[in-house]
């Protein structure tokens, strides 16, 4: 006899991002790895369940002569989310998300990046609203990243992105989060999440980026290019979990030379 159907447990404190729910709040890409074995191994230890494909980078189809990274990490396993790395302009942007809901059958959830400059990799912020507006037209659900402006991050949600990925620094540098006033101030005026996306180089800027109230985070370049890939990944993952857990429980106000002993002083025993 067949045991009654039972709905699936609700997900404690989950991330929702165009209306879906997700347990883990670390999003990773899968660029720079030796392998796709490599690649697979990294994104398990890490517990992430949306991981970023570069669309004009890696193979996913267009190549059907070539290893494709729907081989060893399946859509059916993980949720994709086609970004635009290596675009110059709104014009190549849309082309290119286009492209990846072909290849994705209709996949709406994606990330926009439009480059300023190779050298540097900031975003043009005047393209990335250019390339946002039309894509959200055309029924695209637009993560987007952006610089750590706050009027650019409001105008990005007002044309109906689903989420907010202002740089902690730029991409690739490891540096850490370089302004986190400004990621404050875009955090408490959003209503859609925010993610910190690229400057991340180790677990502590992870954790310090969800301390902050960042919904999640958004990296590549920390794990791949670590000495161990797959334990920076499981580093990321606890990092992250712990820099939530400690936002939610509040922390304790700083006090500039206003010592305070652990124990109380009154009532001491003898």
């Amino acid at each position: 006899m067949n045991a009654p159907h039972m709905p699936a447990p609700a997900i404690a404190d989950p991330l929702i991002i165009a209306g879906r729910a997700f347990r883990s709040r670390l999003l990773v890409g899968t660029g720079k790895y030796r392998d796709f074995v490599e690649t697979r191994d990294a994104i398990v230890a890490s517990g992430a369940e949306i991981v970023t494909v570069a669309i004009r980078r890696t193979n996913i189809g267009q190549d059907p002569n070539a290893p494709s990274l729907l081989d060893a990490v399946p859509p059916s396993e993980f949720t994709y989310l086609p970004n635009t790395a290596g675009c110059y302009s709104a014009d190549d942007a849309v082309r290119t998300l286009r492209l990846a809901r072909e290849l994705l059958d209709g996949h709406a959830l994606v990330k926009l990046e439009v480059l300023g400059d190779p050298h540097t990799l900031f975003p043009n912020v005047r393209e990335t609203l250019k390339a946002a507006e039309t894509l959200v037209k055309d029924d695209f659900q637009v993560m987007v990243y952006t610089s750590d402006d706050p009027i650019i991050a409001r105008e990005l949600e007002a044309i109906g992105c689903v989420a907010i990925m202002p740089l902690a620094s730029l991409i690739g540098s490891g540096m850490g989060i370089l302004n986190p006033w400004n990621l404050k101030l875009i955090i408490e005026a959003a209503k859609v999440p925010v993610l910190v996306d690229a400057g991340v180089g180790t677990a502590s800027d992870a954790a310090i980026a969800m301390e902050l109230g960042c919904a999640g985070v958004l990296m590549n370049t920390a794990i791949a290019l670590a000495q161990d890939p797959v334990r920076m990944a499981r580093a990321m993952k606890l990092a992250v979990v712990a820099g939530r857990e400690a936002f939610l429980a509040g922390r304790m106000p700083r006090k500039l030379y206003a010592a305070s002993p652990s124990s109380p002083s009154s009532g001491l025993i003898g």
